[in-house]
């Protein structure tokens, strides 16, 4: 089985090409109550850029550096803005649009005015797609209600979240399926030995395939379409983890062949906590089953947005999801792209120099986007002295079981300078 290698102009053009994603230029996207530095300042200064855009949009304190996207993301100021203005207009029944009951209650809507502009920017049809509270619950709508025969068999990689396992060993606890785990190979050496590891695996009881798009412990970015479509051409369905996925890198649901996804923009798009994504392919939503239900669970003709009818939620962190698109949109998700990628291969090559650091992340920066994983060889002392200091200097990263560096565009040079003098600190 043949996957595409990249190198990194080859990678920043296949995950960048925000006008061909949109329909529209950058620069006509503008952000609610966000005035963005001039692009002419990021073309001749791209540091002081960034520092501007992270000092004018979010609320960080300067001392902060956060090197955990990959875990939470923050939500820039347009996102809390909007979140904070609906709550204030709903507290007073001021709501001036279409209502439910008179009062907007999401989930019992479809939000169809959302979901086709979320659905532009992810790659796929609005009826294919649902809008969730993050990719957990997206997972466990997906593994769930998918109608698999008894004794059907899941394949699962051993670097996938426990969100991403524990809706099948949930199955598999019942007696419904059985999972089987792929280990893959860490630092990987080239997308072909990752399908060819996959696909390798596959069973006469395989049915299903279930990994991530970019893994969680270690930022590997997999070859999803290879992937897919090897898997596709043996009748097995494909369900992809894009947690990691939606703003971090510019990969199209229509480019991956999947069959189903999941997503979070609460990570790199800059939503709030609580915004989740779930995509189910055409040919699989009338056979699907939610696995949360109330009115309407039955009601195929709302296509995916019947696994949207879950009970009353907070209508305000849709508005805020919706902020932060737009924020991603107007500072140009290519931009973005090769911003935060340029500092996770600075943090590679950095830690690469280390001689008690261990890579995890592969060489071919084309195999990672913003995460970066690695092993630090130090005795225990010397790593409780690391945390320690980090604690100290709020420098805010991943431990367990590695030490996971993701950056994004809040991310300063002197946030890098810090971790690593602290790092050099704690082993000296």
């Amino acid at each position: 089985m043949t996957a595409i290698k990249l190198n990194r102009r080859q990678a920043m053009k296949r995950f960048a090409g925000a006008a061909a994603l949109f329909g529209v230029a950058a620069e006509t996207v503008t952000a609610e109550a966000a005035t963005l530095p001039a692009t002419s300042l990021r073309e001749t200064d791209a540091d002081a850029y960034w520092d501007r855009l992270r000092s004018e949009q979010f609320v960080m304190p300067g001392k902060r550096a956060f090197l955990n996207t990959g875990s939470l993301g923050v939500a820039a100021r347009p996102v809390l803005d909007a979140v904070s203005g609906y709550l204030e207009q709903a507290a007073a029944l001021d709501i001036g649009e279409l209502q439910v009951e008179r009062y907007p209650r999401w989930g019992y809507e479809t939000l169809d005015a959302e979901r086709s502009e979320l659905a532009a920017f992810v790659g796929c049809s609005k009826d294919e797609l649902a809008i969730t509270h993050n990719a957990t619950e997206s997972m466990s709508i997906i593994a769930g209600g998918m109608p698999l025969e008894q004794g059907a068999e899941v394949l699962l990689t051993d670097q996938e979240h426990p969100s991403g396992r524990g809706p099948w060993q949930v199955r598999e606890a019942k007696g419904e399926l059985k999972t089987r785990v792929v280990d893959l190979p860490l630092p990987p050496d080239s997308p072909e030995q990752l399908v060819d590891r996959v696909i390798s695996a596959i069973g006469p009881k395989t049915r299903v395939i279930s990994f991530s798009g970019i893994t969680s412990p270690t930022g590997l970015l997999m070859p999803i379409r290879e992937i897919c479509d090897a898997a596709r051409e043996r009748g097995i369905i494909t369900v992809v983890d894009g947690a990691h996925m939606s703003g971090q890198v510019n990969y199209r649901i229509d480019d991956m062949h999947c069959d189903y996804y999941a997503g979070s923009p609460h990570k790199w798009l800059f939503a709030p906590a609580g915004s989740g994504l779930l995509y189910i392919r055409e040919e699989h939503l009338d056979t699907h089953y939610p696995v949360i239900a109330t009115a309407g669970w039955d009601d195929k003709s709302m296509k995916a947005g019947r696994f949207m009818r879950f009970g009353t939620n907070n209508r305000a962190i849709i508005k805020g999801m919706m902020a932060g698109l737009h924020f991603a949109q107007a500072i140009g998700p290519d931009a973005i792209y090769a911003r935060i990628h340029e500092l996770a291969v600075d943090v590679y090559d950095r830690a690469r120099a280390l001689p008690y650091v261990n890579l995890l992340s592969p060489e071919d920066d084309s195999m990672y986007g913003s995460l970066v994983t690695f092993h630090i060889d130090m005795p225990d002392s010397k790593l409780q002295k690391l945390w320690q200091l980090c604690d100290e200097r709020l420098i805010w990263t991943t431990s367990n079981p590695y030490l996971r560096v993701s950056t994004h565009v809040h991310t300063r040079r002197s946030d890098l300078d810090l971790f690593f003098e602290t790092l050099a600190e704690a082993a000296a």
